[in-house]
């Protein structure tokens, strides 16, 4: 039997699988938890990732690892390969305004989109480099390279043996902001917008190619983002559509053609067997689970308990779940916002029902914004840590207006990272066909009166200055949450 293992390194945990190469079929795992804040020391990632490796019994065994990570952490090296600073995570908004310059200062939205896919906003790379050449400069200019998370891992496996070996892929590279989907082209005019000027950046690498081997003697898979990750360990195809309620929430598609929507609110990324990914991302998903949970004083099973005793559109009360600003629509600095409070609905039931559509109506804008792009939708996958929430499962086809499919939890980008070491280790044009097995679908009818109250509402939020300073939502909901929901994507 050949093994291989699969990385996911997430914002809240390390996690890694050992599955087998021809089947699937899982052996064994372990996991291993990251530290919380919106900018971290790499060094605690490497160290997450030894725990977990030592957790899932050890790679002494395996034929070939596959490292899925979080997208768009901004990653500074030196000449001599020492990080620069902690990096600055997806979920970091203080690049805001750098975000906004850069869009003005590179022709506008719609020259963005066509040249990169994607319109910038706080959480792409190319805007934390922006933030870091005005407001640390002594820090950009001993900038020698620029990775994300998973190249750096990836290179640390590997040996690190020079700036020079740094690879990734083209699925993770497409969200930097200076890598073009369309062309397979970095784009060095718009990193040096950003920086100011050159800097190192990994070589992308094609699907199935691998960068060299693990200090260890196992073959190194390129790796990717954990959007491209979860599609590979899903089996995802054209036609499916995948929610995710993760840290983040994602709704994304496999795609035969690269997009480019200059509203911004359709990422163009790429995906990780040589095709494209339409994604809608929104900085809120499953912590809105934890918010109400933590407000109610309940735990997650009570909190979805209390949702479905609550009639469809909880009595007319509407959550604007802003927790963290917003990146889609595009409100770094917005605030969350409760509307409609009567006497009748100031219950937890309808405050626990409020939350799960408040969250759901987001997901569901995201699905018609892909629609909009030209995306089939014949069948919607529900993951991601927030789908184990019955309450989710069973009111989602109620918001979405699709019947869902929810696999069984699972660490799919872990297991996409997997995959994706067998295919480097097998070769071909395909990566080796792993079974999913266990889906259930779930049914409702139809509530447009969800949305269409969401949507009359959803702006009616008041802005407020980020505080750098203050608690993240990560250490707000590890203090409150007994059991915080751990997701499948986080981007």
């Amino acid at each position: 039997m050949t093994l291989v293992a699969g990385v996911d390194s997430s914002t809240q945990a390390c996690k890694v699988v050992v599955r087998d190469a021809g089947s699937g079929e899982l052996r064994r795992e372990g996991r291993a938890p990251h530290p919380d804040g919106t900018e971290v020391d790499p060094a605690a990632w490497e160290q997450a990732l030894g725990a977990a490796i030592e957790a899932a019994g050890g790679l002494e065994d395996v034929a070939a690892v596959g490292v899925g990570a979080q997208q768009h952490g901004m990653v500074c090296l030196d000449e001599a390969g020492q990080v620069v600073r902690p990096a600055l995570l997806w979920n970091d908004t203080r690049s805001a305004g750098a975000a906004a310059d850069l869009v003005s200062e590179g022709g506008g939205a719609r020259a963005w989109a066509e040249a990169v896919g994607s319109v910038p906003v706080a959480s792409f790379t190319v805007t934390k480099l922006r933030w870091l050449r005005d407001h640390e400069p002594a820090s950009a200019e001993r900038v020698a390279a620029v990775c994300l998370p998973h190249d750096w891992l990836t290179w640390k496996l590997g040996g690190a043996a020079g700036l020079e070996a740094l690879a990734t892929d083209r699925g993770d590279a497409s969200g930097t902001g200076y890598w073009s989907p369309a062309t397979g082209a970095y784009r060095p005019d718009l990193l040096r917008l950003a920086l100011g000027r050159d800097a190192r950046v990994p070589a992308v690498l094609g699907p199935g190619a691998s960068p060299g081997e693990t200090t260890g003697g196992a073959v190194l898979a390129p790796g990717t983002g954990d959007n491209m990750a979860a599609a590979l360990g899903l089996g995802t195809r054209p036609g499916d559509v995948v929610v995710s309620v993760g840290t983040s929430g994602t709704v994304f598609a496999v795609s035969e053609r690269p997009s480019a929507d200059p509203t911004g609110i359709v990422a163009g990324f790429a995906d990780a067997t040589g095709r494209f990914l339409p994604l809608v991302c929104t900085l809120n998903a499953a912590r809105v689970l934890d918010a109400a949970a933590a407000m109610l004083g309940v735990g997650h099973q009570r909190l979805s308990e209390l949702a479905l005793s609550a009639p469809a559109g909880a009595g007319g009360l509407t959550l604007v779940p802003y927790l963290e600003g917003e990146r889609t629509p595009n409100r770094p600095n917005a605030t969350g916002s409760l509307h409609g409070l009567r006497l009748a609905n100031t219950t937890p039931a309808c405050l626990a029902r409020a939350a799960v559509e408040g969250l759901l109506c987001g997901l569901a804008d995201g699905l018609d914004a892909l629609v909009a792009e030209g995306v089939a939708v014949e069948r919607v996958l529900l993951v991601g840590g927030g789908a184990r929430s019955e309450a989710l499962r069973r009111i989602a086809p109620a918001v979405l207006g699709h019947p869902v499919a929810a696999p069984p939890a699972a660490e799919y980008v872990a297991d996409g990272a997997a995959r994706q070491a067998a295919w480097a280790l097998a070769g071909g044009p395909e990566p080796p066909p792993w079974e999913l097995a266990g889906t259930e679908t779930y049914e409702a009818d139809p509530v447009p009166a969800v949305r269409e109250r969401y949507a009359a509402r959803r702006d009616l939020t008041i802005e407020a200055e980020r505080d750098n300073n203050a608690a993240s939502p990560d250490t707000i909901a590890a203090d409150r949450v007994d059991d915080p929901v751990e997701g499948v994507a986080r981007t």
